[in-house]
């Protein structure tokens, strides 16, 4: 038998390991507001270096795609081209011996069904579409458009309260939002392309530890407009258009069911991920800023509603989706079974369950079964389980939220479709029964589960925790005439209400549960909107001085992450998870970035002057 050599990769092949790795760093970095045209090809011409030119459709047809497109991308094609284009993309597809083929002529076609108006913009205007504009990534990237560069530079010069004013430019939520933002703006930081995204979120989290959000000054409230506006939901939503309404001069009543302002950020987001006394920061801040009056405890039916839209110059709805979805399950009516949200509901008003010695079943694999889990493990349960039907890189919940439980001890039960839930001799939880399944088709972006042929599985359990989305009371009003599709209001691109004038509606009782950020962003949109609609156009000056930028650090650093407090001893308690960051780290941190609201794209939009 011939013997057979191990050879250690070349030189040359470690460079293209490395070349890829940056292209990938790349295109991950791929800023907002690119043609989508050129996106297409550069694939394509990715496509047609891979290709091992074994077969004619491949080495020939990639090619020839890759002119065709150019014409498009040059505004030189005409309709024949493009049909040209599609008639060769439908070829590769069906006659490529191999993925890179058949995915190459792939994208194309459906980048021709997808983008058919950008298309027809290049053959007919010759131009791209004018929704296609580059931005700064992180700014615009953040739903609220909060100015990240500048803040990152005040907090570079350790000026915490300006970094918080700038925040505050925008969003009004900087200590809740430093805690527990999902942090789309980080998404696309061209930080990539060197080493990793700046870690933002740590940044603010820095600024908000060093100066209390009360402890920094408002903007001066413009002079009285005489006008009055109806809030409906103390949610984070709510309460940044009183916010800005209030700064405005307009006179703003917020109409809250509970006892307590803060929405789901405190009656959906526990304790040691949000401190309710670093919540009570921004709400403080935000009712300091004058013309907010709050009506507490009081729920807006029909009735109140039609007196409310009579009486107010503007009504603005943000009412949230606070009510937990429901199982068709046998046994769901068990004593023992819970709605995620109505525990975590109850939470917010400090009334914490005891699970102690107990199994705690959650069905779920979003961040509010995480929460769920995290807090019945605090609450003392013997064993907590969270029992899902797709696999754990399918869960919805952010992927620091499942690592962060699975160290607290929570077993992940992934690929298990509830169907049952078995009781004792007096009704209460015994068990939850699944069927195992296995992971199928994409469907909608995401690979679909399927029952397997395997026997069910029994979760022993005392407590079973329903954690499977939120629903949206709109029935009080739908029934005063507000319109809904599928509980979600309806509503136009200014979020005015369909059929009213006077009305709108923003949130997640809008779009569905999305995030705390969304809802912000939503908030601000309404209260500029509003004031619109009033034959106003305030501008709100921060105060605040963006620094001068300075030399940008090119040389590649580890990106600092926020550590938190070891599982062993967190999972005991509801004290707040996560470590300070040093100065040291945030000093690094506030270097890395490039500021390219200066040095980039942003110089000729103006986001660096910090105007809103």
């Amino acid at each position: 038998m011939k013997m057979i050599s191990i050879k250690p990769q070349t030189s040359e092949e470690l460079f293209v390991d490395e070349l890829l790795n940056s292209f990938a760093h790349r295109l991950k970095a791929t800023p907002t507001g690119v043609c989508p045209i050129g996106i297409q090809l550069s694939l394509l011409q990715a496509s047609m270096a891979q290709t091992c030119g074994k077969c004619t459709p491949c080495r020939e047809g990639i090619p020839q795609m890759e002119k065709l497109l150019r014409q498009v991308l040059d505004y030189t094609a005409t309709a024949k081209t493009v049909a040209n284009l599609r008639k060769k993309a439908q070829l590769l597809c069906e006659t490529a011996d191999c993925a890179i083929g058949y995915h190459a002529g792939s994208l194309v076609l459906e980048g021709l069904s997808q983008l058919a108006a950008e298309y027809e913009s290049h053959l007919t205007k010759r131009q791209c579409q004018s929704a296609y504009e580059q931005d700064v990534p992180c700014v615009t990237l953040c739903p609220a458009h909060v100015n990240v560069p500048a803040y990152i530079a005040l907090v570079q010069e350790e000026d915490f309260a300006g970094a918080v004013k700038m925040v505050r430019k925008d969003n009004p939520f900087p200590t809740a939002c430093a805690l527990v933002c999902e942090h789309p703006c980080e998404i696309k930081c061209r930080r990539s392309l060197i080493d990793a995204p700046i870690n933002i979120r740590g940044i603010k989290k820095y600024a908000v530890d060093k100066i209390a959000a009360d402890k920094v000054s408002v903007p001066q409230a413009a002079a009285p407009s005489g006008k009055r506006i109806a809030v409906i939901g103390g949610g984070p939503s709510g309460l940044t258009c009183a916010y800005f309404a209030g700064l405005m001069g307009h006179e703003v009543t917020v109409f809250e069911r509970r006892k307590q302002l803060g929405g789901m950020m405190r009656y959906g987001i526990p304790a040691y991920r949000l401190p309710r006394e670093r919540l009570d920061e921004d709400i403080r801040t935000i009712l300091g800023a004058g013309n907010i009056c709050v009506e507490y405890e009081n729920s807006v039916d029909a009735s109140s509603m039609k007196k409310i839209a009579t009486d107010f110059d503007a009504v603005y709805v943000s009412i949230g989706a606070q009510k937990g979805k429901t199982l068709k399950l046998e046994g769901a009516e068990a004593s023992g079974v819970m709605s995620a949200v109505d525990l975590l509901e109850r939470i917010g008003d400090d009334d914490y369950p005891d699970f102690t010695g107990k199994k705690v079943v959650v069905i779920g694999g979003g961040n509010v079964a995480m929460d769920c889990a995290r807090t019945s493990i605090r609450s003392g349960a013997e064993s907590v389980t969270v029992a899902y039907r797709r696999r754990l890189e399918d869960m919805t919940a952010l992927a620091v939220e499942v690592e962060a439980a699975i160290a607290e001890g929570i077993e992940m039960m992934t690929l298990q479709a509830p169907v049952r839930i078995e009781t004792n001799e007096k009704g209460d939880v015994a068990a939850l029964i699944c069927q195992p399944q296995y992971i199928g088709a994409v469907k909608g972006n995401r690979p679909a589960p399927v029952a397997a042929t395997k026997p069910e599985m029994r979760l022993e359990a005392d407590v079973i925790l329903i954690a499977v989305g939120q629903d949206i009371v709109s029935e009080p009003f739908e029934d005063f005439g507000m319109k809904a599709v599928r509980n979600y209001f309806a509503a136009d691109e200014f979020l005015h209400s369909d059929g009213f004038d006077n009305i709108f509606v923003g949130g997640d009782c809008q779009t569905g549960p999305k995030t705390i950020i969304m809802a912000i962003g939503a908030g601000k949109t309404a209260a500029r909107n509003i004031d619109e609609f009033f034959g106003f156009n305030h501008e709100l000056d921060c105060g605040v001085t963006v620094p001068n930028p300075r030399v940008n650090d090119r040389a590649p650093y580890g990106r600092v992450n926020i550590a938190e407090r070891p599982a062993r001893e967190r999972r005991n308690d509801f004290d707040y998870v996560e470590e300070p960051i040093s100065a040291e780290e945030v000093s690094q941190e506030c270097g890395r970035c490039l500021r390219c609201d200066h040095y980039g794209i942003g110089a000729l939009t103006g986001r660096e002057l910090g105007q809103w």
